[in-house]
């Protein structure tokens, strides 16, 4: 829940759904023991409310922490088209129950979410059955780039997202004219999966040939990553447009993304936070493929110093579920991907736990950091698109 900033609320209203008190909140001003008043879904004030509001329901929480819910920014679920995997009831129940009270969900569905239509059908689907806020990713592509300003103003559009790498048909862009095309139409800032194409074929190669998952960051190596950030990057200032960089994943791209934070801002994910090669393949073989694949301690290494030095400003799932007798095809034939949503707070809590990071850090990647970034707003009920 966000906290609502209305000053009817504050000074007129005193009854709410649900109080819950004497816990340690972690607010933008740090952690405090106050209360919180929640209404029809929202919070509706802070303080000291015991003595002075009545509610359906109090909840004690002394002792406890209260974080606001995660907003996950990138999530994969699988409806339409592949819901052998998953659909959206089964994705966002996941969600609440491990924390995630948002999601942004990715276009490379089937069909692939390009037109209008294809957000409605989405966002037809998730009404009434979505058990969190939703948004839907519209993917830019060669056949849409001209409509992108108006597609990314529809309601219920988390943005646009491109995929440089790693997608098929039209939700592929790897060529630079089709780039610049989708940089120029729209003013929202784009999200993007960052790695080189044509790289990636030329080295496919190497994997087919030996059939081993140790060697997917071979394949998928850091040049491929490094090759298509810095280009998105160069083509986004040449146009004027604003990025988000997804699953960032090497050293060297934060070194460079470091260096282009006024227009650039910066994901990582808990995989990469919490697993390395070559143990990960060694102890989960394909369960651990993923793309940009999770790479050696020292790329986490860089990660973790980025989290320290504000480089990243936010932490995503990359959400993308497989079934197991699929991640079991021989690779490189198995899948790319791995669960997230529901284990994105829990891991990240094991890793505060550890000293990695504060929680109110943990607080800002999660929740404040999403909803500064992308802009979004508290909404008067649940279950809704945002």
């Amino acid at each position: 829940m966000t906290p609502v900033d209305d000053n009817v609320y504050r000074t007129e209203c005193r009854h709410a759904d649900l109080l819950v008190c004497g816990g340690i909140v972690l607010t933008p001003n740090g952690a405090e023991r106050i209360d919180i008043a929640c209404l029809a879904g929202c919070i509706v004030a802070l303080g000291d409310l015991r003595r002075t509001w009545s509610a359906e329901a109090i909840l004690e929480a002394s002792g406890l922490h209260v974080l606001p819910g995660v907003i996950d920014s990138q999530v994969h679920f699988r409806e339409p088209g592949l819901t052998h995997k998953e659909n959206l009831e089964a994705g966002t129940r996941g969600a609440v129950l491990g924390g995630v009270t948002a999601v942004f969900e990715m276009p490379n569905t089937n069909p692939l979410t390009l037109w209008v239509q294809d957000l409605q059908a989405k966002l037809d689907a998730a009404r009434g059955r979505a058990w969190c806020d939703y948004a839907f990713y519209v993917g830019g592509s060669a056949v849409n780039a001209e409509q992108l300003a108006s597609l990314e103003n529809l309601p219920g559009c988390a943005g646009i997202k491109v995929f440089m790498g790693s997608s098929f048909g039209d939700l592929l862009a790897d060529d630079e004219t089709v780039l610049r095309r989708i940089l120029s139409h729209g003013h929202r800032r784009l999200a993007v999966h960052a790695e080189d194409e044509g790289r990636l074929r030329e080295r496919k190669a190497l994997v087919e040939a030996s059939g081993d998952v140790r060697q997917h960051p071979l394949w998928r190596d850091e040049i491929s990553a490094l090759m298509a950030t810095e280009r998105i990057v160069r083509l986004a200032a040449e146009t004027g447009r604003r990025l988000h960089v997804l699953h960032v994943s090497t050293t060297e791209e934060m070194a460079f993304l470091a260096r282009h934070k006024r227009r650039v801002t910066v994901e990582v994910t808990p995989h990469h936070l919490s697993l390395y090669a070559p143990d990960c393949y060694e102890r989960l073989g394909s369960l651990a493929q993923m793309n940009p694949p999770v790479r050696e301690k020292h790329h986490q290494d860089a990660l973790w110093q980025a989290i320290r030095n504000g480089v990243v400003d936010v932490i995503g799932s990359d959400h993308a579920p497989h079934t197991l007798e699929e991640k079991a095809f021989p690779y490189p034939k198995s899948p790319s991907g791995m669960t997230g949503v529901q284990t994105l707070l829990p891991l990240m809590l094991d890793h505060v736990h550890a000293g990695r990071l504060s929680l109110q850090r943990l607080v800002d990647l999660t929740s404040a950091g999403p909803a500064r970034i992308f802009g979004l707003e508290a909404l008067p009920s649940a279950s809704r698109p945002i």
